[in-house]
């Protein structure tokens, strides 16, 4: 039997971290076992999040990973773009035109503390006090400031890889790190989490875990060849996710977290969301539940009861200090 005949190309763009290019082959191998007919082509993006060394707030939050991938997408130069979904903007702080396609199945959502090559492993409340501790999230900052007082939360950049090579070389500016857990297993360093954190306590980050492939709004050729690849139960906890986020008009760099659980039976989903106070105060927390054909409700219900609860001025906090802690 002959090969089959290629027939079309889907160009997908990526960032080039090796994080980046892990998630993307990850979605390759689905991609091509599902559609062997069509050539995907790999585009590399080399991001404004990348580029900067500064705090990405003076670049725009977050969204500094992903605008030039979305100028590409919306000019027509590629077909998809691929991402964590914890590094997409909110919508309102977003060009239009751009619309999901698939969501891969998540991963850990849990961080990680990390320490340098070579210390002996502890806990995040066996640490002296005064260290500091590298993030580059204002969630991370705040949860620090809450849970651990006698900890300093201190700002740092750069890829993961990079990340961890400075803090075993002495130059991160940090003596220890909070990481995603997630993102240690895709660069091969699980090894590297001497505690993962427990996620009842220390709040995931909206969108943990969760790889998203998007296209053109009205790309429907490109639409009915990714959204194949979707894992249901995934998307319902990014659609609830996000809407929480959404609520709060929430984005990136805000100092909140909403975390998405499925019930055993698959029908029933509750949103466990907060707000975080950047000053170390208690936190605003909420939850909603509801049926998991209406996740993006019960997500926009959980952000409803933090707003009724106060959450705009801690927001409206976090904003006042987020150059300091993205």
């Amino acid at each position: 039997m002959s090969a089959p005949t290629t027939t079309s190309v889907l160009r997908l763009a990526t960032r080039p971290s090796p994080m980046a290019l892990e998630q993307t082959d990850r979605f390759a191998g689905l991609f091509r076992h599902r559609h062997p007919d069509i050539t995907l082509e790999i585009i590399h993006v080399v991001s404004e999040g990348d580029a900067h060394r500064g705090p990405l707030a003076q670049i725009g939050g977050k969204g500094a990973f992903t605008r030039r991938a979305d100028t590409l997408l919306l000019d027509g130069r590629v077909d998809a773009t691929i991402a964590c979904a914890k590094d997409v903007p909110s919508e309102h702080d977003r060009a239009p035109g751009i619309s999901l396609g698939a969501v891969l199945p998540r991963e850990d959502a849990r961080d990680a503390l990390v320490l340098p090559t070579g210390h002996p492993p502890t806990r995040l409340t066996d640490l002296p006090p005064g260290t500091r501790v590298g993030t580059s999230a204002p969630r991370r900052a705040a949860l620090l400031r809450a849970l651990h007082p006698r900890l300093v939360p201190v700002a740092i950049r750069g890829n993961a890889d990079r990340r961890l090579t400075r803090l075993d070389a002495g130059t991160l500016g940090a003596d220890v790190m909070i990481a995603a857990y997630a993102g240690l297993r895709r660069l091969g360093h699980t090894d590297r989490a001497s505690e993962i954190l427990d996620p009842a306590r220390w709040l995931p980050a909206s969108g943990a875990g969760i790889v998203t492939i998007e296209h053109r709004t009205g790309d429907t050729a490109t639409h009915s060849r990714l959204t194949t690849l979707t894992h249901t139960p995934t998307e319902l906890q990014y659609t609830a996710e996000r809407a929480t986020l959404a609520a709060l008009m929430g984005g990136c760099l805000t100092a909140a977290s909403a975390h998405a659980v499925l019930d055993p039976d698959g029908r029933q989903l509750t949103v466990h969301a907060a707000v975080l106070d950047p000053a170390g105060n208690a936190p605003l927390t909420a939850s909603a539940s509801g049926p998991c054909t209406e996740a993006g409700n019960t997500g926009h219900r959980t952000g409803q009861q933090l707003l009724a609860a106060g959450a705009a001025r801690l927001l409206a906090a976090g904003h006042d200090t987020r150059n300091r802690i993205s």
